[in-house]
């Protein structure tokens, strides 16, 4: 991404991105919801498209916007256990925005080098859990069809957001050819987080944030997929992802061939 991002430029694409927000999203810290963004627009365009250029051109993000409010969502299993809610942080919404240009950005990049591995159908364009398992049913049923008994391995990390390293994931990030000025930016935005618990209107001490990705931002999703991508280095077995879900599978008619696998 270049230095600086012309102001006029960015103004009109600060207006578009804003008219594209949905309505009800959930405010962060500054209370200031996707709503008041979208009809205060006009307003308030000019003033932010000099922010976000002062942001992309200094890497110096506001520390409002390093603070999250982190909320439990349930998943599945009992609701009485701790374990089965995923923690989404809520983030200032402006700098949401601010984060799908960066991020927009970076998958121009990826996607003009071919940098994001095929087998990866999480997060990227084009692609969904759907596709990951049309690839993965049309590839088994082709074995067993032409009598080739098949064997796969799943591996799911646990909480795989929470504990990428900030240090390993810049150097991915440079390894992947992202220019100096977006490596500053997304430092500055890992670096110096705190969050806390909201929990039915009762909070939690702020604590900082040493490791991860924030889940529930814009940005969060599209790094993980960057930091996991060199997984299927030196794997000589067939290998599907969504995200950190990483389906490994192989023809299986020895025991040499389950020592490869």
């Amino acid at each position: 991404m270049k230095n600086c991002v012309m102001l006029p430029l960015l103004l009109i694409w600060f207006i578009k991105k804003l008219n594209k927000l949905k309505m009800n999203k959930v405010p962060g810290l500054d209370f200031v919801g996707t709503k008041m963004l979208v009809e205060l627009s006009e307003v308030i365009s000019e003033v932010v498209a000099i922010l976000f250029n002062k942001s992309l051109t200094t890497a110096e993000i506001p520390n409002d916007w390093k603070l999250a409010n982190v909320t439990p969502v349930f998943k599945k299993g009992s609701k009485s256990s701790p374990a089965n809610y995923r923690p989404i942080s809520l983030t200032v919404n402006l700098c949401k925005v601010l984060e799908s240009l960066i991020r927009d950005e970076m998958i121009n990049h990826l996607e003009k080098h071919v940098l994001i591995n095929d087998t990866q159908h999480g997060f990227v364009g084009n692609k969904s859990c759907l596709t990951n398992l049309l690839v993965f049913m049309e590839e088994i049923t082709t074995y067993l069809d032409s009598g080739f008994p098949v064997d796969a391995i799943y591996l799911d990390f646990q909480k795989p957001f929470d504990k990428v390293p900030h240090r390993r994931l810049i150097s991915k990030l440079q390894a992947h050819g992202f220019g100096e000025n977006v490596l500053r930016w997304i430092e500055s935005w890992l670096y110096g987080r705190q969050q806390r618990v909201v929990l039915n209107g009762q909070y939690s001490d702020w604590k900082w944030v040493l490791n991860g990705v924030p889940q529930g931002s814009v940005l969060g999703p599209l790094l993980f997929v960057v930091y996991i991508n060199d997984i299927d280095e030196q794997i000589v077995s067939k290998i599907l992802k969504f995200a950190d879900d990483t389906n490994i599978y192989h023809i299986v008619q020895s025991p040499k061939d389950i020592e490869t696998l």
